[in-house]
């Protein structure tokens, strides 16, 4: 990526050389970036985007790539609505971020759904993949805002307003990369841990291959494979799903990342097994906070010496065992709210819980997912962390079971590597846990199960009861 500012995303991928042997790749059609150069994938009235608030809200990932490229430094503002989410939020964003204009690749959207925003509307453009000869100028003439929304699942969504310097912020300056690098990811580009993947493809003279929520991990790994990627990431949940289909040994990356989760020392060890010719690093960044770092040395957490003001410019403190970062990279404000997003020195607390052990910070938890046993609080993340040194353990969900003592219990579900018995699994599991963790923190059963539910954001579900 060229290291001054870029005016517009199109601007800096246009400037990047062997245009034409780019290309971005949906589960149903490829486009390569040459088309784009004299080319639209929005049809009539796209002109009329220019300086408006626009909700970008496409079924598929590829309409909303190609829409991301046309109109940044072009709208105002970029409304990126994830597939996932609730339309009965639709209303509320749309009225929050003042939208006046949708791009959309044919999903409709009627009065009742859009409510009384539906009279504010005063475009609605279709994007797809089939590019069609330009017909209005994509030159930059606006700083344009992108508007991140997070899941929802359990309310509204939160709103965060980035810009595209504080959302490249990481990938400035990054070498390495020979323009053939082929992208891929897990994620859905409309969350920031895909847009992450999305923008580093973009900007440093990649391709870039797109999942679909349609398509299965033994589907969308040969897919992969078949355009020869060679750096891919996903969270640990997605990646402990994928190390169990038999198409993950059809790709072999050179680089493999994870974010969005813990990554523990039982799935890093299993990647680097796996793909033994794959520099594996684990990132740690949030929507709100922006990438505070990347750990590439093999070890789950982070050496201490992260804490303070790096070279890059991202200054990171532990205050109440919570890691709280400061940076260009961090996000503007919420949108939707008075709530404030950084305190007044400007760090973000990024509620993600830490601790000190030997010189290295280790992740143990998010500080509202705690149990309460007894009075004594226990991070799942850390038990999950123990369940999952066994050997035949692929994956673990912890969570408490209430109880008129304690108040709650420590129960653990497990998925194991194979299909075979669990057979003495059982007692070594908790062997393992008992030498590791006090004893309330020690699951009081343990239960095996075929598999675990993975949200829309490659994160697994927790539900607390």
């Amino acid at each position: 990526m060229p290291r001054s500012e870029p005016s517009s995303l199109w601007s800096a991928v246009s400037a990047t050389e062997k245009l034409s042997e780019r290309f971005l790749s949906g589960v149903a059609s490829d486009v390569a970036f040459s088309d784009l150069a004299g080319g639209s994938c929005l049809s009539g009235g796209a002109r009329e985007l220019r300086g408006k608030s626009v909700l970008i809200a496409t079924a598929d990932q590829l309409s909303a790539a190609l829409a991301l490229l046309e109109l940044d430094g072009v709208a105002r503002r970029l409304v990126l609505w994830p597939a996932d989410l609730p339309i009965e939020h639709l209303g509320f964003v749309m009225a929050s971020a003042n939208v006046d204009a949708i791009v959309s690749d044919g999903m409709n959207w009627g009065p009742d759904d859009l409510g009384p925003e539906h009279d504010a509307i005063g475009a609605h453009v279709t994007c797809t993949p089939k590019i069609v000869p330009a017909t209005w100028d994509r030159t930059a003439t606006h700083a344009t805002e992108w508007i991140l929304l997070t899941s929802g699942t359990t309310g509204r969504p939160k709103m965060v307003q980035h810009s595209l310097a504080s959302l490249c912020g990481a990938i400035q300056g990054q070498s390495g990369l020979d323009g053939s690098h082929v992208w891929s990811t897990f994620y859905d580009i409309r969350r920031y841990g895909g847009l992450q993947i999305y923008l580093r493809a973009m900007l440093t003279g990649g391709s870039l291959v797109l999942s679909s929520a349609r398509e299965s991990t033994a589907e969308f790994l040969p897919r992969v494979a078949a355009h020869g990627v060679t750096h891919i990431s996903g969270t640990p949940s997605h990646w402990r799903c994928a190390l169990m289909s038999p198409a993950a040994c059809q790709i072999a990356p050179r680089y493999v990342r994870l974010s969005g989760e813990i990554a523990d020392q039982s799935i890093l060890d299993h990647l680097r097994s796996f793909y033994p010719q794959a520099e594996v690093a684990h990132a740690f960044a949030s929507t709100e906070a922006g990438v505070a770092f990347d750990v590439r040395d093999g070890l789950e957490g982070f050496p201490a010496s992260l804490i303070g003001l790096n070279g890059c410019g991202v200054d990171m403190k532990v205050e109440e065992g919570s890691l709280r970062i400061r940076s260009s990279r961090t996000a503007a404000k919420y949108m939707d709210a008075p709530r404030t997003l950084a305190d007044q020195e400007g760090f973000v607390d990024t509620g993600d819980m830490l601790e000190l052990r030997g010189g290295r910070y280790y992740f143990v938890g998010r500080r509202d997912g705690t149990i309460n046993v007894g009075g004594q609080k226990v991070h799942p993340e850390e038990v999950e962390g123990v369940i999952n040194r066994h050997p035949r353990v692929r994956m673990s969900l912890v969570r408490p079971r209430k109880n008129s003592v304690l108040g709650a219990l420590v129960v653990a579900e497990v998925v194991l590597e194979d299909g075979s018995g669990a057979s003495g699994v059982e007692n070594e599991i908790l062997k393992i846990c008992r030498e590791a963790l006090p004893r309330h923190k020690v699951p009081s059963s343990i239960r095996f199960v075929n598999q675990l539910a993975v949200a829309a954001n490659g994160k697994i579900v927790r539900q607390h009861a």
